[in-house]
């Protein structure tokens, strides 16, 4: 983020969509931290992780729209640590809710890259699909980056535990990362060995 700025946040959140373990949730703070510093403004934060929200949401709902959804599940099957079941409870709840889904779903975890796909699958009007994506997701940055634009501004009082909480930071998500693998892992090695049988 110090090297491109505004750009380099909305190019990782834009990231997020296609590879969702990378957590939204870290990336944003991180981006109103470097906002808060004067990396870059704060309305450049805002402005850039939105937009990176908004194109990569696109490319799935281009993504759903081309391929099908049946042709969708075999991707996401072979993807690593992405479940079906994540593909399917996001289609089922898009069925229910619709327009509605799109918009909220961008503030769920998860939900927020997938629910693009059936959006498209389905062929919710394009201009629609955009507008409410902007809506969720310039709601859910903002409670993320002006957290960490608020962390930013004081940055004076907590220097001095800043190196030990970044420590912190980097065991906690090696860890997460480590146990979401793990759990994927098992999961296609029990659903294959049920398959064998």
């Amino acid at each position: 983020m110090d090297r491109l700025g505004g750009l380099g946040a909305g190019l990782a959140i834009a990231l997020e969509n296609f590879f969702p373990p990378l957590p939204s949730e870290v990336i944003l703070p991180l981006a109103g931290f470097a906002a808060g510093l004067g990396s870059f403004t704060l309305a450049s934060a805002l402005f850039w992780t939105t937009l990176g929200s908004l194109l990569g949401a696109l490319g799935l709902y281009a993504l759903g729209r081309v391929v099908g959804e049946e042709r969708i599940r075999r991707i996401v099957d072979r993807m690593p640590l992405v479940d079906v079941a994540d593909l399917d409870r996001t289609v089922d709840w898009f069925h229910r809710h619709g327009g509605k889904s799109v918009f909220f779903g961008r503030m769920i975890p998860l939900f927020r890259s997938l629910v693009s796909i059936p959006a498209g699958v389905t062929r919710m009007p394009v201009w629609r699909f955009a507008v409410l994506t902007t809506a969720g997701s310039a709601i859910w940055n903002a409670v993320f980056v002006l957290a960490g634009y608020q962390l930013g501004q004081n940055w004076s009082r907590i220097q001095p535990y800043a190196s030990s909480f970044q420590r912190l930071v980097i065991v906690v998500a090696v860890v997460a990362v480590a146990v979401l693998v793990v759990r994927r892992v098992r999961r296609r090695r029990t659903r294959s060995r049920s398959t064998d049988r």
